[in-house]
């Protein structure tokens, strides 16, 4: 820990200098910046608190359900919900629970950290997925706000990357009250790496008991009279260096299949700019949606670059392509694009759904393709509606024994409720036991 302090502090001001430049640059605000630091908006009231933090959108819708349950089991409890984006901290607003606050979580500093527990006092910290920022693991026990990690996930490449500094990873994994893997080899590095055993859950993945919102009827209907469904393909939370290999594909596939329609979903909304150049450089007509541009019929690309609109874009396209994958993201979660029956192309990168991919690879409810000309082939491919339908079969039989099974839920909320010590949020059955 020491060492990591003193680099820490070593590069706090490049840093800050960074954040600042994002701020000159318009990109965040000063009070986004003071938030950052652990600064802006005070807790107003009393009562019960726990801290549930999440890196950005993925992490946090999956971790919405573990929100509701805890506030339906406690009805005095409230929480308060960090993550490192805008665009992760306007998801969480813009789910209008009252009894939830939303702010951009505290840089790894130890002031910055021990500012916000002291303003706010949770009674406990909840990670979701991989969070494992040092300071933070460490500080938080010694002011009182017990560590959970809920679905935590340690990929191979991370693991080796925390095993070159494996007295820290051993130390800060100590110091972890309880922790649910994500899988069983998550669970398997995570001891490796020197979690203790009896801090360890039984496996509990939220991606599955993610339900997407019904997408609205009306814009459903309207834009379904541009989109037909059998002709339209979604390129999903893509990645800077992504939309260019999406785009070479349509272009590819469109000379075969000259109806085939694109929405082009990026990942991080503000990145809009940047992917808007590309769909021009590769010759495409588009339509922006956040300027309210109407897809028109001589459009072939729709840029979807708005927040919390993802449903609709499943409903309307009958085949999607998982972002993050093609580039070193570890890709992103198939369980929604299959709630909406839209069959489901990736790139070779899966590490974050491991699991999961495997089982849809092997099952025949995906596809993988590593390269533009792949995905151009793919698309050509799933033009027969029967291939797409056998697909979409597959991926509902391989997904649903990945699925998390109940009584994980109720470990993992068992020891939020003894670390918090929240007797309210405890299961009503004695019979179920956390490690």
């Amino acid at each position: 820990m020491f060492f990591y302090r003193l680099l820490l502090t070593a590069i706090s001001p490049v840093l800050i200098g960074m954040f600042l430049v994002r701020v000159f640059r318009g990109r965040e605000s000063f009070g986004d910046l003071r938030e950052r630091l652990g600064f802006g908006v005070r807790r107003q009231d009393k009562g019960p608190l726990i801290w549930l933090h999440g890196a950005s959108n993925g992490e946090l819708t999956a971790g919405r359900f573990l929100v509701e349950e805890l506030l339906e089991r406690d009805p005095e409890l409230k929480l308060l919900v960090t993550c490192n984006t805008l665009s992760g901290r306007d998801l969480v607003r813009g789910w209008n629970m009252p009894r939830v606050q939303a702010r951009l979580a505290p840089v790894d500093f130890r002031w910055s950290v021990r500012m916000l527990v002291c303003c706010w006092c949770p009674s406990a910290l909840v990670v979701l997925e991989n969070e494992l920022w040092p300071n933070r693991i460490d500080l938080c026990p010694r002011l009182d706000c017990p560590v959970v990690i809920a679905g935590a996930r340690m990929s191979e490449r991370s693991a080796r990357s925390w095993d070159r500094f494996h007295g820290l990873a051993r130390y800060l994994l100590g110091r972890v009250r309880y922790l649910a893997p994500q899988d069983s080899g998550s669970g398997k590095r995570l001891l490796e790496l020197g979690l203790p055993e009896a801090a360890m859950g039984p496996v509990l993945n939220l991606k599955p008991l993610v339900q997407m919102a019904t997408p609205d009827p009306t814009e459903l209907a309207t834009l379904g009279q541009v989109f037909e469904r059998s002709n339209t393909v979604l390129a999903g939370s893509t990645h800077d260096g992504e939309e260019r290999a999406v785009l070479r594909a349509f272009a590819l596939a469109r000379k075969k299949r000259p109806d085939l329609r694109l929405i082009l979903a990026p990942r991080h909304p503000q990145r809009s700019v940047d992917v808007t150049a590309e769909i021009r450089a590769a010759g495409l007509p588009c339509a922006i949606r956040s300027q309210g541009q109407a897809p028109r019929p001589d459009c072939s690309v729709y840029l979807a670059d708005t927040l919390g609109e993802m449903p609709l874009w499943y409903a309307l396209a009958g085949v999607t392509f998982v972002g993050g994958s093609l580039v070193q993201k570890g890709g992103h979660t198939p369980y929604e694009p299959a709630q909406f029956d839209s069959a489901i192309l990736h790139g070779p990168d899966t590490a974050n759904f491991a699991s999961a991919y495997a089982a849809l690879d092997a099952g025949g409810g995906s596809r993988k393709v590593a390269a533009p000309e792949d995905l151009a082939r793919a698309l050509i491919d799933l033009a027969d509606p029967a291939w797409c339908e056998d697909m979409t079969a597959k991926a509902r039989e391989a997904l649903s024994r990945e699925a998390t099974s109940g009584p994980a839920v109720e470990a993992c909320i068992a020891a939020i409720a003894r670390a918090a010590t929240r007797p309210a949020l405890m299961p009503e059955s004695a019979a179920v036991t956390a490690s």
